[in-house]
């Protein structure tokens, strides 16, 4: 079959967001995927065999009774599908995102066209519009400012192309100005997920606070269930509903006011323990990992404010706990972007920070739905939580010349505590020894067709 003729399964939201559920052309899919191991692993007849019983009975009769029915829930492992969302605000890629084992991508903030995309204006307001559209208007005036800016101060080294030079002033000139950009600016995403944790994350996010979660949560399992069908009519249980929808009411989104610039929270990790592993921890090479059975030495947790708009950098490590930060005017702007701007710029967004600010407190939200009309830019409260193995990770990776600034001084900030508390029981950092420097290479962080460039 064309790839042109596959029919993929289709919900359109309220709020006008799409979902699809891939359906790749495979005769054999996810459920019949997942049952062809469940039968491996109950019998001894074979994989031939097993092939035979699944022409001869189909899988859905066989999901239904094992996976739902009797609750093997290991079995929806087995199967996996991915599902297209877009149209959705940067508030729920990130409820989406906010689960240890998702797997997708993202579209990024320096590869969106801003001029045209769409605001989820969730307070239906003309008011609400104007906010948000004033947003944009501000971020699109900043564009070519910023970069005859940033031009000045990093101009074309010798050596250096200059295509890949203009990358990497366009992909910083993207940096700065995002914090202008709404949280209800709207993006596409894709999640990757077997079936088993698509039904438990969708458990979780159908009573979140805030109601595009909760709609979005029921169009994605109504497709599933129309392209898996046997897989999605779990029996739902009102005492397990009551508690979930209880405990996201106040933990759902995690804010202190009084968070600290940064700090190190807990450290369980006692130093004499790790001694006894001092050969591996100064023998590690560079862009290895540090072996896992560490993490039984106990975690970290680290606890700093950061903007909204690298915390969607930071969220992307799932192998560290992370709470999901609510957007809120209360700790500030984060003084990066501003000081970023040329002067006669950083004049008008103070101004125009403060003037947006009052408009917001006007339309009378909740403060989730206020997320929808704050910039990105606003400081949030993050922590972050995760054995050594996983922070070392979470460090070299975001305290390079290639990361965001703001996230950047964080990881770095990491690093030297990681240093101090660990460093005379072995523990070694491979990091980058110029991490301040403007590197052209940035502009090669980009997905691009051949001969589109």
């Amino acid at each position: 079959m064309a790839i042109k003729d596959l029919k993929h399964v289709h919900k359109k939201t309220r709020l006008g967001a799409d979902v699809f559920v891939l359906n790749n052309g495979a005769e054999i899919n996810a459920e019949a995927e997942a049952m062809l191991q469940a039968l491996h692993s109950r019998s001894t007849g074979g994989f031939l065999e097993h092939l035979k019983k699944l022409e001869e009975r189909g899988a859905e009769k066989f999901m239904a009774s094992f996976y739902v029915g009797y609750g093997h829930k290991s079995i929806g492992d087995c199967g996996s599908t991915t599902i297209f969302i877009e149209g959705v605000s940067m508030l729920v890629a990130k409820a989406i995102q906010d689960w240890q084992l998702y797997s997708g991508q993202e579209s990024s903030t320096r590869y969106v066209d801003f001029s045209k995309q769409a605001f989820i204006n969730l307070a239906d307001s003309k008011e609400g519009e104007e906010i948000q559209e004033t947003w944009r208007a501000f971020y699109l005036k900043a564009q070519d400012p910023v970069r005859e800016s940033l031009k000045k101060r990093f101009p074309i080294q010798e050596g250096e192309k200059e295509a890949m030079w203009e990358k990497a002033i366009n992909a910083r000139a993207f940096d700065i100005t995002r914090s202008f950009l709404p949280a209800g600016a709207s993006t596409n995403l894709a999640w990757h997920t077997n079936l088993r944790q698509a039904a438990d994350h969708i458990m979780i996010l159908r009573h979140s606070p805030l109601l595009e979660v909760r709609e979005l949560a029921q169009a994605m399992e109504e497709v599933l269930r129309e392209a898996f069908e046997s897989s999605f009519s779990h029996e739902r249980f009102e005492t397990t509903e009551n508690y979930n929808e209880a405990w996201q009411k106040t933990e759902n989104y995690y804010h202190n006011s009084k968070t600290p610039d940064f700090a190190l929270e807990k450290n369980e990790i006692d130093g004499g323990d790790l001694e006894k592993y001092r050969e591996i921890l100064e023998k590690r090479p560079e862009k290895t990992e540090l072996p896992r059975f560490l993490d039984e030495l106990g975690h970290l947790q680290f606890s700093f404010t950061l903007d909204f708009g690298s915390f969607r950098d930071i969220q992307r490590h799932r192998a560290v706990m992370q709470r999901m930060p609510l957007l809120t005017e209360e700790i500030g702007f984060h003084p990066w972007y501003l000081a970023e701007l040329p002067d006669d710029l950083r004049k008008e967004a103070v101004e125009l920070i403060e003037a947006q600010l009052k408009k917001i407190n006007d339309l009378g939200l909740s403060k989730e739905e206020k997320q929808y009309y704050l910039p990105m830019g606003y400081l949030t409260s993050c922590r972050v939580s995760g054995g050594l193995p996983q922070i070392v990770y979470l460090v070299e990776l975001r305290a390079t010349r290639f990361v965001h600034p703001t996230l950047r001084e964080r990881a770095q900030q990491m690093a030297k505590v990681l240093e101090e508390k660990f460093g005379s029981s072995g523990l070694k950092l491979h990091l980058d020894e110029d991490a301040h420097r403007f590197d052209v290479r940035r502009g090669e962080h980009d997905i691009v067709e051949k001969g589109s460039e």
